[in-house]
């Protein structure tokens, strides 16, 4: 039987963060704006200092571990992810753990999402009615685990709230298409990467706006039992995004476009490899719809060309070691 938390409920009381990479720690930064007390979970305990969070060291991989992690929760937000060939075998026992801990501590629970189970659309615009139609391993994996989400939320078992992203971008985001593959190349002339067809439309989510998305499923507890498209701008094509990037910083990009999965720069063999199955997301248009969470909250995304402000200021302001 789950231990009561008397202040769960509308996302009053401790908000508990797993995972601290930019999503993570970007949303422990808004809750604390916005008020709430924060823990920030992560594996190191480490990492960047911000104003108003508590940071701790835990493994959310074990039932122990997730159990201490969450300890006195009212809102838990699972925003783990682990290193990409990993993910089909690891991210289901961290989901189990997760699940359990929350249920244990009588706390509701947030997750950040992928567009992954939708799989190949043939550039149809994604809403949260779009078929699950995955066919790669990953992409499976994240619709079973949205599956067991849903199910536990609709037995009682915990409160369930998916907050779905597209392609992160905006700052502290590192891994990604729009990330460091692209702004310390197009702040220093370097080489500028990009996948695929850049005349697709494909809709980049700012950073930003995915921590405002989570922190209000957190406190609106009338989102829960459903999948959410978090706040994102309208898609354009990442040709149209380079040259935003080109008119703020004064200089033409150099890019290279890989036209198929294969190692380059940031991205090794390993990863390449294991990310050869998602690279339709290069090859067809990506476009996310979040008009029902705008309606819904009143919440609006950042325009992209704030979006490729911010990113660049991040940039130029990042330490040598990229850290």
């Amino acid at each position: 039987m789950a231990e009561t938390n008397p202040t769960a409920g509308g996302g009053d009381g401790l908000h508990v963060v797993l995972g601290a990479g930019p999503a993570g720690t970007t949303l422990a930064e808004e809750l604390a704006r916005r008020g709430h007390p924060v823990r920030l979970v992560n594996r190191t305990g480490k990492g960047e200092p911000v104003a108003g969070v508590e940071r701790r060291k835990g493994d959310v991989g074990s039932p122990e571990g997730a159990l201490a992690a969450v300890e006195g929760a009212s809102v838990v937000h699972h925003c783990v992810n682990v290193a990409y060939q990993h993910q089909v075998e690891v991210l289901p026992g961290v989901q189990e753990a997760v699940l359990e801990a929350a249920a244990r501590v009588g706390a509701r629970l947030v997750v950040l999402d992928t567009l992954y189970p939708y799989g190949e659309t043939g550039g149809e615009v994604m809403t949260e009615e779009t078929p699950w139609r995955a066919t790669s391993a990953k992409g499976r994996m994240r619709a079973e685990l949205d599956r067991r989400y849903l199910e536990a939320h609709r037995s009682g078992r915990v409160p369930v709230a998916l907050g779905r992203a597209a392609d992160f971008t905006g700052p502290r985001v590192l891994n990604s298409t729009l990330g460091a593959a692209v702004f310390p190349g197009a702040l220093t002339g370097g080489e500028v990467l990009a996948f695929g067809d850049i005349d697709l439309p494909h809709s980049y989510s700012d950073i930003r706006d995915v921590a405002a998305g989570l922190a209000v499923l957190a406190e609106r507890p009338e989102g829960d039992g459903r999948v959410w498209h978090l706040p994102v701008a309208p898609a354009r094509t990442t040709r149209e995004i380079h040259r935003l990037i080109e008119e703020q910083t004064g200089r033409p990009l150099n890019v290279t476009v890989l036209d198929e999965a294969r190692p380059f720069g940031p991205f090794d063999r390993t990863f390449m490899d294991s990310y050869a199955e998602m690279f339709y997301q290069h090859t067809e248009p990506q476009i996310m719809d979040s008009t029902a969470f705008e309606e819904a909250f009143a919440v609006r995304p950042h325009t992209l060309e704030d979006t490729v402000r911010a990113t660049l200021d991040w940039y130029r302001n990042l330490p040598p070691n990229g850290s």
